[in-house]
């Protein structure tokens, strides 16, 4: 591992990688000319085999770097980096983004002026289509399904608004490193997707809220590490998992009935296409997640209790689903 340096900044960019040297090349380039005066960036490679780790010590000097001995997935890697930093601020960017330079100032702004904001979500368009949407923060419906904002939406300004949201896509994203204290770092059981969503919940339910801005603008080469057959799986178990383990008891009494009939869908769209690998992978990732009922009912239990006015809080910001 490489020496971190010895004085905190205000905000230290963690960014995953795993064989992503080919993004790293447009990524890390492009937070050099971000225009925050305070900032390090971190790479943590989670033992990468192709060029990743010579390509940031040859080129980008500047750039810390930890190197993880063996592969531990994506969230142990993000866990990793923020342990070992100290910033009172951690922004997570994935590697195949290039953010616009006022990313990172815009997106620090609202944690910087109002200390009830936990954490704050990005623009992110499509990196090759760049007048498409690919998250302008996440959303949770009622059924137990995330997702995020205007996802594949021509971007006409309509989400041009800086407002509260429920979640922030963890491509993407600037966290207060005083809300992790308390409610807890992102959860290594997830290994990869829904993590972030997985947070959110958290720190809404200890009463934490999300700011969307969509002045922080980042270009995201979608599923360019992942997607496909892993997507569907781990998204068809961790749905599962962060429904057990977050959402609140009253909510899911009152909507169990939406909740059930997602899942179902989900299974029997799967059967309909059988065939596809994707499909394949997402029912075996449903299965995944009702054998690791136990594991997040145990986590749900050892939970504080939620505030009824912040419950109250949530529902309204829930029941918004796409506004």
């Amino acid at each position: 591992m490489r020496a971190l340096t010895p004085a905190a900044p205000a905000v230290t960019v963690i960014v995953p990688n795993f064989n992503g040297a080919r993004h790293l090349a447009v990524c890390l380039p492009s937070l050099h000319r971000q225009t925050h005066p305070d900032f390090a960036t971190l790479v943590v490679d989670d033992a990468s085999t192709d060029a990743s780790r010579e390509l940031v010590g040859h080129e980008f000097p500047g750039v810390q770097m930890i190197e993880l001995p063996r592969n531990r997935g994506f969230v142990a890697a993000v866990n990793a980096g923020i342990r070992a930093t100290a910033s009172p601020i951690v922004a997570l960017l994935n590697n195949d983004t290039e953010p616009e330079p006022r990313w990172l100032e815009e997106l620090c702004r609202p944690l910087a002026t109002d200390p009830t904001v936990g954490f704050c979500a990005s623009k992110l368009l499509l990196f090759d289509r760049r007048e498409v949407i690919h998250s302008a923060g996440d959303f949770y419906g009622f059924d137990g399904v995330p997702g995020n904002r205007g996802v594949w939406q021509t971007d006409r300004g309509q989400y041009d608004r800086e407002e509260d949201v429920f979640g922030a896509c963890g491509g993407a994203a600037a966290y207060r490193r005083a809300m992790l204290e308390q409610i807890g770092l992102f959860d290594e059981d997830l290994w990869m997707y829904c993590e972030d969503v997985d947070l959110s919940w958290r720190a809404q339910l200890a009463g934490w809220r999300c700011r969307f801005v969509p002045t922080a603008r980042v270009y995201h080469r979608l599923s360019a590490t992942g997607g496909g057959p892993i997507a569907s799986f781990y998204c068809g178990r961790n749905f599962i998992h962060v429904l057990a383990r977050n959402v609140p008891g009253p909510l899911l009494r009152r909507y169990r009935g939406r909740i059930v009939a997602a899942q179902l869908r989900f299974a029997l769209e799967s059967l309909r296409h059988a065939r596809e690998p994707a499909a394949r992978a997402r029912l075996w990732g449903q299965l995944a997640g009702l054998r690791m009922l136990p594991r997040a009912l145990g986590k749900r239990r050892a939970a504080p209790p939620t505030d009824p006015a912040n419950l109250q809080r949530l529902e309204k910001l829930l029941s918004n689903r796409e506004a």
